[in-house]
């Protein structure tokens, strides 16, 4: 028998330990998953601990197929989709800019601004299939079942993602390139 269906089995029959279980099995991955969607490691916590909520306040009416990480994904990308729609930015606060600043790790804070900038830059869609593939590094079959979409259609979001991020990447080297040209 699977691990998982056994463990959700016990959680139905109300064990705490097997819930505990779980959460410790999938939270790291759910958690990165929505730290790529929101880049705010407080909303991020809170968007995983929610998808955890949603599914246990479900639990009685799941039935296991097989694809358990499937679902949580499937539950957190909706509630990231949420989030998304009420907050399109989310500024880091200028203390912590400063205090970076100060430490000398301004650069890899800039470099990651730059990466959240251009996969933010993407339409839903194709920031999605991104995030599940670089990120979450599921196979491409994988992230078919999460967005419940056929394989060329994630083959060709793919595609479609990386030639938008060069193009971005291209444009803001050549922002860049002026801005130092300017002597800015």
């Amino acid at each position: 028998m699977n691990a998982d269906f056994l463990l959700i089995q016990r959680m139905k029959q109300g064990d705490e330990a097997s819930f505990d279980v779980f959460v410790r099995k999938y939270y790291g991955e759910i958690l990165n998953y929505c730290h790529y969607h929101c880049f705010d490691r407080e909303y991020a916590e809170d968007l995983a601990q929610e998808t955890f909520l949603h599914f246990f306040a479900k639990l009685s009416q799941y039935h296991y197929m097989g694809k358990t990480k499937n679902y949580l994904y499937t539950i957190a990308g909706n509630l990231c989709r949420d989030f998304y729609k009420k907050t399109k930015d989310i500024p880091i606060a200028q203390e912590e800019l400063e205090k970076r600043e100060a430490s000398g790790s301004l650069d890899g804070v800039l470099e990651k601004l730059t990466v959240e900038e251009a996969v933010k830059s993407l339409p839903q869609d194709l920031r999605e299939v991104i995030i599940l593939y670089y990120f979450q590094e599921l196979k491409i079959r994988e992230i078919a079942d999460v967005l419940q979409i056929n394989l060329s259609l994630v083959k060709y979001r793919l595609t479609q993602a990386k030639k938008k991020l060069g193009q971005w990447m291209e444009e803001e080297e050549a922002y860049e390139s002026g801005r130092k040209a300017c002597g800015l």
